[in-house]
């Protein structure tokens, strides 16, 4: 894959993790308390109605989350815009353990508490981003192997 497809598909995985972190944050305090509160009530499968995110603790740990995948979408929106382009090796060498960093902790904290499905719902959002970078790794690693540049 090329590294302009590759940046096109990790800034639209970029936006809609920034999208969803002010969601998270912002929602609950402009109408949108059903909708996280469904978000959650699937991240603890079964649809129970057991969750909920009126608690004071619960808004700010939303907040918290919410403005670090913001925080997150918009690293990887910058890299791919000014790394990528000049340098794709750096930019995976930054992405990749950047992503990590936030998908195993999560991952790791939703499976100890419960939020079984919290850990289907990152894997989703972890391959929208490792997916286009292993494939421009795998067409780069092709035309190297070949004795030929890397398409840009």
């Amino acid at each position: 894959m090329a590294p302009a497809t590759t940046a096109h598909l990790l800034k639209f995985a970029a936006l809609g993790t920034a999208l969803f972190g002010l969601a998270l944050a912002l929602a609950p305090h402009f109408g949108g308390q059903a909708a996280i509160d469904l978000f959650l009530d699937l991240a603890f499968l079964p649809l129970d109605s057991g969750q909920g995110s009126g608690a004071a603790e619960t808004l700010l740990a939303l907040a918290i989350s919410g403005g670090l995948m913001v925080g997150l979408g918009v690293l990887v929106w910058q890299v791919s815009s000014l790394v990528l382009p000049q340098d794709p090796r750096l930019a995976r060498r930054l992405l990749i353990p950047t992503l990590l960093a936030w998908y195993l902790p999560d991952s790791l904290g939703s499976y100890l508490s419960g939020a079984l499905f919290n850990v289907v719902m990152n894997t989703g959002f972890l391959a929208l981003f490792l997916i286009p970078l292993a494939l421009m790794r795998v067409d780069q690693d092709r035309a190297a192997q070949k004795g030929l540049p890397a398409r840009s």
